[in-house]
């Protein structure tokens, strides 16, 4: 069995703007690339699970999504770093375009998609992390041994000031990916 990252990407891997479908104005956060490289080279596969509510609010479609991710992805892996998979929901139950309103099973804080890359990939949860900057990105660790890092300033005071207290048994504080990953991989 493998183990594996979940990430967020907007708000985790990149700067966190609204509704971010283009190109030119995705920026990766500080330390992201080294610490995606760090995760790697301690054999954790790094996957990618992000709602994209944007589409269904008919702001972008997936092919601008696509466009973005591949570009992501093919960015990176020219610095080092593989992208085992990338899995995004774009409905919502009130989506404006109509294929995309439902109330799905893949989008987060549901488990549809991480639970199809513990599928596609034969993860071991007891050996997975999730790491995210709304508590949604960690919903993986309430029913599971899957742990987890809220990160940043994006999520609720009230739900990080729980997290900094210990309410929830899996999932800790760190002040961003950097943070996490210096906690999970220790040299």
């Amino acid at each position: 069995m493998n183990k594996a990252i979940f990430l967020d990407r907007d708000g985790t891997i990149n700067v966190e703007k609204n509704y971010l479908y283009k190109i030119e104005d995705f920026e990766f956060l500080p330390g992201v690339v080294e610490a995606l490289k760090k995760l790697q080279g301690a054999g954790y596969l790094l996957i990618i699970i992000t709602n994209q509510s944007g589409i269904g609010r008919g702001y972008y479609t997936e092919k601008d999504f696509k466009k973005l991710n591949d570009w992501m992805v093919s960015t990176l892996k020219e610095q080092g770093v593989i992208i085992t998979d990338v899995y995004f929901c774009p409905h919502l139950p009130d989506a404006k375009l109509n294929k995309y309103r439902k109330d799905c099973e893949c989008r987060k804080p549901k488990l549809g998609l991480f639970f199809q890359a513990v599928k596609d990939h034969d993860l071991d949860l007891n050996q997975c992390y999730a790491i995210g900057d709304k508590m949604r990105d960690c919903s993986i660790c309430e029913d599971t041994e899957c742990k987890g890092f809220l990160i940043e300033k994006n999520e609720k005071a009230d739900a990080i000031e729980k997290v900094k207290a210990g309410f929830f048994s899996h999932v800790e504080y760190a002040t961003d990916l950097v943070n996490a990953v210096n906690r999970i991989v220790t040299d």
